[in-house]
């Protein structure tokens, strides 16, 4: 619906649209009113900005950043590490594809395969059903820690004995502090830069694992 309310004012004159080649190799859509005059100053401020934040180094750098927040979170709150990176345990070995868990964590005698997602869209609905299959291979409850799902991948999940730890932000590290504040207050996008995991982040699922213990 968004999209054609865009034609339709596009359509209309109301708004003016104008595709520009980003750096990081994909295109974006810059859309402005027409009464707007310095706009040229505006999309080149903007685009600088989108080829910042999404630049492979710091892709690579947010993916690493968004694991070991979660590996001090489950740290803290006494999750002994069984596993990272890896498609085995307790004997068993996951052989159907070639993807593997970020980490292996036990407490109490429960198992959970934690999956960490720390970017801003969702990711492949095939991967989040294959990483559900592989805990059910291993034995173990499937875990994402995202800043978002899908409310219907939530459900699917429950449906399978697991647990969506929902962050709401992406997590920038500190060094990138004053860039997450720029994409947050410029674009709007959902990014922060906290020292670590809320408390109530952890607390929402060491709540949960209790009830299962």
């Amino acid at each position: 619906m968004t999209n054609r309310a865009i034609r339709d004012l596009e359509a209309s004159g109301k708004i003016v649209s104008e595709w520009r080649q980003l750096k990081t190799g994909g295109p974006i859509k810059l859309l402005w009113n027409k009464s707007y005059r310095y706009y040229r100053r505006s999309a080149a401020e903007l685009v600088k900005l989108v080829e910042e934040y999404s630049d492979p180094n710091i892709g690579g750098a947010l993916g690493r950043h968004g694991e070991l927040k979660v590996l001090e979170g489950f740290a803290k709150n006494r999750f002994v590490m069984a596993g990272q990176s890896t498609r085995e345990f307790g004997g068993k070995k996951w052989t159907q594809t070639d993807h593997n868990l970020d980490f292996i964590f036990e407490r109490d005698g429960c198992a959970y395969g934690v999956e960490v997602k720390n970017m801003l869209g969702y990711m492949v609905h095939e991967e989040f059903k294959v990483k559900i299959q592989l805990c059910k291979a291993l034995g173990i409850v499937p875990v994402f820690v995202a800043r978002m799902l899908p409310k219907v991948w939530v459900y699917e999940l429950l449906g399978h004995g697991g647990f969506a730890l929902i962050l709401k932000h992406q997590l920038y590290p500190l060094a990138h502090k004053d860039l997450a504040k720029r994409v947050a207050a410029e674009l709007g996008l959902p990014v922060d830069a906290p020292q670590r995991l809320a408390d109530g982040t952890m607390a929402r699922f060491v709540a949960w694992h209790r009830k299962r213990v």
